[in-house]
């Protein structure tokens, strides 16, 4: 609506009784006025009351005049802040001064913007009954304790639904009080922890984003999982052993949900046992994590194309790229050219049984594989890194010919900076004390390392830098006097 349509909407009619009403006043008015002049003229001091009087009465309209209009202008004005407040017929300018009007003169309605209040990040579970205006109950209460909802996910169960909220609360607010206020609204088992920016992303992009690099590297379903279920202990069991045992039954082909445990089948052979202590997972949940493993069985055994083609100081060519188990038998051939001084600083055990653990190692469900070759096809050295439960591992092997050139110190670097990639706070490295070269590669990273040693087993682990704090150290590192260049098959 025009302001031109509405002051002829609000526009009252005109009648001839109000003119002839307030005329009718108007003569009584004089009459009565002209009766109280007469009677205080004929007193001794009839003069000055009259004077009085009408400076009485001149002060009496002026007043009622001046508290009409500002009680007008109280009444029809809009209210601070909302669309109509301004109607555009006051410059820029004009609004300026009539600001800096207010602040020096201490005078004006409008309040000095305030600083932005401190506020923090937090994830909320918590399980409401499933009925008509729980939700808004609880809703009601964040409002009330200036808690906005960023986002909101529901998790159905068969008794209840379990609602996921994303949070942004006052800074002074604590998980306690949280916890209560929730609790006081009808939710229970309320679980909550700090969050951060990377919490942000809405769940449908979170989800494509994990499957979109599940499809391009088989060994990025631990890892998917781990990003998609939050806080939890993967492991892979293997379907046999190492020596060729069955390790026991499998988990059915649709999966098993156990409140904080889930099983699923490995589409490799063994079961993914995924389990999160301080939290039941739901079956929204568990649907979604079927899915992924389901995707990474459709697609099969797959790795990165990429690979580095570096330059040794004496010249020699080597080419860095990601192995799986379709390099076991090159892998084994390379064990057959190893020293037993060699196998025996890796595996630190029988030598005799090395060969057992390469189907293990080359799996992508249990790690990343680096490997080496030259510009014949040989493969001269392996590294490892290995997801540990909650730890990750990182091992090295070097032919015999081919140590002492830097090699170990490259694929360490690389592997570390995988781990930091995928989010990992520590690696470790289990050698002995007389592998100068493993203590020196570690060195070399230039990281905090903490020591371990047991009945002649070195452990060495590393802290790695958080995202905030990484640095240009955490790329691959280049190998002394080397010309570097990448292909892509």
């Amino acid at each position: 609506m025009t302001d031109v349509t509405s002051s002829k909407s609000t526009r009252r009619p005109h009648h001839w009784r109000h003119d002839l009403i307030e005329l009718a006043a108007l003569f009584t008015a004089v009459v009565v006025a002209d009766t109280i002049a007469k009677t205080i003229v004929k007193g001794p001091d009839g003069h000055y009351l009259l004077v009085f009087s009408a400076i009485a009465l001149v002060a009496t309209a002026a007043f009622h005049t001046w508290w009409a209009r500002r009680h007008s202008h109280a009444s029809h004005a809009p209210p601070p802040g909302s669309p109509g407040g301004d109607t555009g017929g006051r410059s820029t300018a004009s609004s300026a001064d009539a600001g800096a009007g207010t602040a020096e003169g201490g005078e004006g309605t409008e309040e000095a913007p305030r600083p932005p209040a401190e506020t923090a990040l937090w994830r909320m579970r918590t399980t409401v009954e499933d009925t008509p205006g729980s939700l808004a109950a609880l809703c009601t209460v964040l409002a009330r304790l200036g808690v906005d909802i960023l986002t909101l996910q529901t998790h159905p169960l068969a008794r209840g639904t379990v609602d996921e909220f994303l949070l942004r609360a006052p800074a002074g607010l604590s998980a306690q009080d949280l916890a209560r206020e929730t609790a006081a609204a009808g939710g229970r088992d309320t679980w909550t922890e700090r969050a951060d920016a990377h919490d942000l992303v809405d769940t449908p992009t979170r989800v494509l984003g994990l499957a979109t690099r599940t499809a391009l590297d088989a060994a990025e379903l631990p890892l998917a999982l781990r990003g998609l279920l939050g806080r939890c202990t993967l492991h892979s069991v293997p379907a046999l052993s190492l020596t060729g045992r069955p390790v026991g039954e499998q988990a059915p082909v649709e999966g098993v949900l156990e409140e904080t445990v889930m099983r699923l089948r490995d589409p490799h052979g063994g079961t993914l046992i995924v389990e999160r202590p301080y939290l039941p997972f739901t079956p929204t949940e568990f649907a979604r994590a079927r899915a992924l493993v389901e995707l990474d069985a459709r697609l099969g055994p797959r790795l990165p194309r990429s690979q580095d083609v570096l330059t040794l100081p004496e010249g020699n060519e080597i080419t860095v790229r990601r192995a799986d188990q379709r390099d076991l038998r090159a892998a084994r051939a390379m064990h057959d050219r190893c020293s037993a001084r060699t196998l025996g600083l890796r595996y630190h055990g029988p030598v005799g049984d090395a060969d057992r653990y390469l189907d293990h190692l080359l799996s992508p469900r249990f790690g990343r594989t680096l490997a080496v070759q030259t510009t014949s096809g040989r493969l001269v050295a392996l590294g490892h890194l290995l997801w540990d439960g909650d730890e990750t591992e990182v091992a090295l092997m070097v032919e015999d010919d081919w140590q002492r050139r830097g090699i170990g110190s490259e694929l360490l670097g690389r592997l570390v900076a995988m781990a930091e990639e995928a989010g990992c706070e520590s690696v470790y490295a289990v050698t002995q004390a007389s592998n100068t070269g493993m203590v020196a590669a570690m060195r070399a990273l230039q990281l905090p390392l903490d020591y371990q040693i047991e009945e002649g087993t070195l452990v060495i682990t590393a802290r790695l830098a958080t995202a905030s704090q990484r640095s240009p150290r955490s790329a691959p590192r280049s190998l002394p006097q080397e010309e570097v260049r990448r292909a892509e098959r």
